[in-house]
Parts: structure tokens; sequence; C-alpha cells
């Protein structure tokens, strides 16, 4: 049985340096063992943090999972800019859709399967949910209105969140990786026409706007 660790012996962080590196730990652990594994202990013992620190941030696992996963997705912070509309859409899907075949996709189905079993999970996988991606969304349609690429009035809620949905929703329900001509198909056939931007004639998935 391996040897507790003593809190008071343990580094030193705080604020962004101590949740980087729990976040690390926590997906690093799904990695090796899966989200059905993953404990409380398990994180603070690979973090080298105290289980106090942890449960102070988040109520339990799912919450701490979530935003592990988030903390890898794209993000506010980290919003493209290519110089078109088009450009954007797809960089930003495609990151998402990078992440989730790996850790990031293994947490998320690890808290949707919990979430229906247990409704304490989905509440507090609710409380933690941030909507990055569209948030991110929002941001590049801004960039757009300022380039003269699309009209402001037609960047309505549902339409912002129509890619996000559609990715999600071949997430879910599809084991298969995502293609590329998927979300090319997505932001062409269902975002910039939206939105009332016209997607480029000849267009190929192979296009350099990742």
């Amino acid at each position: 049985m391996p040897e507790l660790q003593d809190h008071r012996k343990l580094p030193r962080r705080r604020g962004a340096a101590l949740s980087s590196a729990i976040f690390e730990a926590a997906r690093a652990e799904i990695a090796e063992s899966g989200y059905a594994a993953l404990t409380m202990d398990s994180v603070a013992e690979r973090a080298r943090a105290s289980k106090a620190s942890l449960y102070r941030r988040w109520p339990g696992r799912a919450a701490l999972v979530l935003e592990a996963a988030y903390d890898a997705m794209p993000g506010p912070a980290s919003v493209p800019d290519t110089g078109s509309l088009r450009g954007d859409a797809l960089a930003v899907l495609r990151q998402v859709a990078q992440q989730l075949q790996g850790v990031v996709g293994q947490a998320m189905r690890g808290l949707l399967g919990e979430a229906l079993q247990n409704p304490a999970v989905a509440a507090e996988i609710h409380d933690y949910t941030r909507g990055n991606v569209v948030k991110v969304m929002r941001a590049i349609i801004e960039q757009a209105v300022a380039r003269g690429e699309c009209d402001p009035a037609l960047a309505t809620a549902c339409k912002i969140e129509a890619g996000p949905a559609l990715l999600r929703q071949r997430f879910i329900f599809s084991a298969a990786p995502i293609e590329d001509d998927y979300l090319v198909q997505v932001v062409d056939e269902v975002m910039l026409p939206l939105l009332g931007v016209s997607p480029p004639r000849g267009r190929q998935s192979a296009e350099g706007f990742g």
C-alpha cells in the first residue's frame, strides 16, 4: 500500500500553477486508467497536492474532470484570426475535434455516462459548464463583423450554436473519428449559410484553414 503524502511537505503552489498541475494530473489519470477509475485521491497523489486543495476548488470528480477538459480545449483566450470567418470556424472545430479524439474525449464520454445515471453528477456538471466553444464562436463572428464579412443581425444564439451542436452530436453518437470532411461540411453547408456568408466555390476539405 503506497505511503500517504504529508500535505505539509508538498510543494507550495497556488492559483493557476496549482490548478494547472491538478488538471494535468486528472488528464494523465484518465489516459492511464480511464474515467471510471479516477478518484480525487489519485489525482491529488499524482499532482503532489493535498486532497483538501482539490475539494476547496471542486465538489467532486465530475466538476474537476470537466474543468480539466476545458483547460485543454480552445477557450476565449485562444481565439483564432486567420483573416476569414470560414478559416476561423474551421480552425476552432478542428482544435475541438482533435482534443475529442484523445483524453478529453475519454473524459467527456465518462462524464456523460455518469451524468445519465446520477442526477447529482448531472447537476454538478451543469453548475460547472462554461460553454467555451460557443464563446469562441461568438468571438470569431465579432471579428467577421468587424471585417465586414457578415451582418451582426443574423448572428442569433441558435445560429452561433449550430456548428458546435453538430460536432457534439457526431462525437456522442459515433465512435469513429471525426473526419475533416465532416467539419468542412458543417462550416460550408450550415454555419456560413446561416450567417449569410457564401463558401468559396470548388472548396476542398484539404484546404489549409486549420
